[in-house]
This record gives structure tokens, sequence and C-alpha cells, in this order.
């Protein structure tokens, strides 16, 4: 059978400070869940009725057996989430200072075993037979991941829906040439070696492949250059998609699609207690829409419903929202009981 989304990319164990406005060095007690943003992507999906499954890797460690049993409890088939001798699973840590500021601080070294994803371990009839499947930014920040990534989507050659999730997170790219060069590292500290020209091409061939990319402004002046959320969604357009998604935080969401079709939807007002998740159950629900055949309109505003839910929790993948509480959320025009602040 078939899968409804399959998602490629990062898997790990997030844990959160169960006291919020509180730095790190005061914390003293944390809540520990599934994290990693393309496996929250299929545990929101899966919240919402659809069959997912993940490609990833974890160490071999009691963290990495938690995952497993974690996927399962969301009713994520695990099959290809394997494990790396050698390599510790991913720890996150975050702060939590509501509204708008969570610090991320990721543990994944020497190596993340996620991106030692290995082409030729790849189930790729499995993937070129999904409906949707979703690749991330960080799976082409280093090797053999980003050849997996790319050879995966040219198997499956823009088969159904697939999904460029933008995701960029500069600190986990390296300038290999100036690794190799043995250089000073005085350009490294102001991040110039980890700049988006070092990552563009890798985006842009990728989105030759996809039907669909989302990200953030940030994210979308990574692929395209481009920073202005119309230009920015043309030219990711020009690139090769069919739908382009910018999320604009505050001012909502842009889709703009290949037929012409387009919506700017508002955000959703929600009391944000952790921002961090909410995209991930926002790329859930956006699968979910487009899966189900529903207008650009309705499924934005189902979506930006889905990840306003998320901002309103503590958690990111026990927090997934259920179809009954986004249609409560987009109905009411609110996260109920929320404040003014918006997400988006």
């Amino acid at each position: 059978m078939a899968y409804d989304l399959i998602t490629m990319g990062r898997i790990g164990v997030d844990l959160y400070p169960l006291q919020t406005g509180v730095p790190l060095p005061q914390v003293t007690s944390f809540g520990k869940f599934l994290g990693g943003s393309a496996t929250n992507v299929a545990v929101a999906a899966a919240r919402l009725g659809r069959h997912t499954a993940v490609i990833s890797r974890t160490g071999d460690d009691p963290f990495g057996t938690y995952l497993h049993q974690a996927l399962r409890d969301f009713g994520v088939d695990d099959r290809w989430v394997t494990a790396v001798p050698g390599l510790p699973t991913p720890v996150t840590f975050c702060e939590v200072f509501p509204p708008d500021d969570f610090p991320l601080y990721f543990y994944r070294l020497p190596k993340a075993p996620d991106l030692e994803i290995d082409a030729h371990e790849l189930d790729l009839d499995a993937i070129r037979d999904a409906s949707v499947f979703w690749v991330t930014g960080t799976g082409l920040s280093e090797e053999p991941s980003r050849t997996a990534t790319l050879g995966a989507l040219t198997h499956r050659a823009k088969a159904g829906i697939t999904v460029f999730d933008l995701d960029w997170r500069p600190m986990f790219w390296r300038d290999e040439r100036a690794d190799r060069d043995d250089r000073d590292d005085r350009a490294d500290t102001d991040g110039s070696r980890r700049g988006p020209d070092l990552a563009r091409p890798f985006y842009q061939e990728a989105l030759r492949h996809t039907t669909v990319a989302v990200g953030n402004l940030d994210e979308v002046e990574v692929a395209t250059g481009v920073r202005e959320p119309h230009a920015a969604a043309r030219a990711l357009l020009a690139a090769g998609v069919e739908l382009a998604v910018v999320k604009q935080g505050p001012q909502g969401v842009l889709a703009v699609s290949a037929t012409g079709e387009s919506a700017e939807v508002p955000p959703l007002p929600v009391n944000v207690l952790n921002g961090l998740g909410a995209g991930d159950a926002f790329g859930g629900a956006l699968c979910h829409g487009l899966l189900a055949g529903w207008s650009l309109e309705r499924t934005m505003r189902y979506a930006n419903a889905a990840g306003a839910i998320v901002a309103s929790r503590l958690e990111c993948s026990s927090a997934m929202p259920t179809e009954d509480e986004i249609e409560a959320a987009v109905t009411a025009g609110a996260v109920r009981g929320a404040g003014r602040t918006p997400a988006a």
C-alpha cells in the first residue's frame, strides 16, 4: 500500500524546559519529546489520519530506541529509520521566552546520524509511489545525505506531490573547500563561510525536481536570492516548482501556483507559548490539504490554524492538532483561549 506521505530528514530528541521564561542555566526540569522537522511533519500528517513514514537515522543507543517507540505511538512507520553505530542520537535543547524568542541548541557532533542517509539504502519504489514526498534543506548540507536526497528526487521525477522544505539552518553548513585548505577560521566566526552562496546551488538543483517549495522569508532568500514575498514566489516558480508557499510570520502566508491561482492569508490570533514546531504543524496540514484537493485559500487557512495551535502549546510532536481542533480554530478565526499575538 502506497504511503500518503514519506518524509526524509532530521530526527532527534527534543529536551524542552518545563519552566518558561527561565534561562537554561536555571532550568531544573525538562520534558523529552520526539523531534526533527521532517519527523514532526510526518507526525502532524498522521494525526490528521494520513498514512506516513520517515526516512532517517539515529544512534544505536537508548535515545534511538525511544525515537522508534515514539514514532510507533504516533502511528508513523519507522521501517526506514535505521541506526548508525558509533554516532549518538542528536539532542536539541531550547529556551522558551514567549512570545517570540526560542533559542535552539543542537547537539549533533561529531555528526548527526540523519546526515548518514545513504542513496544505496533507499527504497526508491516506495519514494516514487508515495502521494507526497517531503525533503529538507538540511538534508543537502552534508554527504552522503546530499547525494541521497538529490538521488531520491531525481528518481521520483516529480511523481505526485514532491515538497522541498527550504529549512535553512546555517549552523549545519560548512565550507568543505576551506576545511581542506586548512585556512584560518576568522571568516567562519562571522558565518560568511556558511552563507547562502554555499547552499544555493544545491537548493536550485533540488527545486528542479520538486513541485512545491515551502519556506519563510530567510529561507526563500537563501534559495532564490530574493526576499520580497511576491518576487520570491515568482523566483521559486521560475526555478521549476508548481506551487510556492512563502511564510511571512505576522503578515501571514502567501501561496502562488504556476497556473495563476494565489492566496494570501493572515495569521490566526494566538497566545504564543512556544513557536517551535509551528512550521512543522503547518507542513503536515499543508500536505493534508494538498492530498484532499482543496483550494489554495482553504489549505493555507487550515495550515495556518494548525501552526497557531502548536505555537500555543509547549511541546512539538505531541502537540500536533487533530482535524476537529483545526476546524474549530478555522471556524472561530482564532485558537481557543488565544490572545492577540499573531503566529503563522
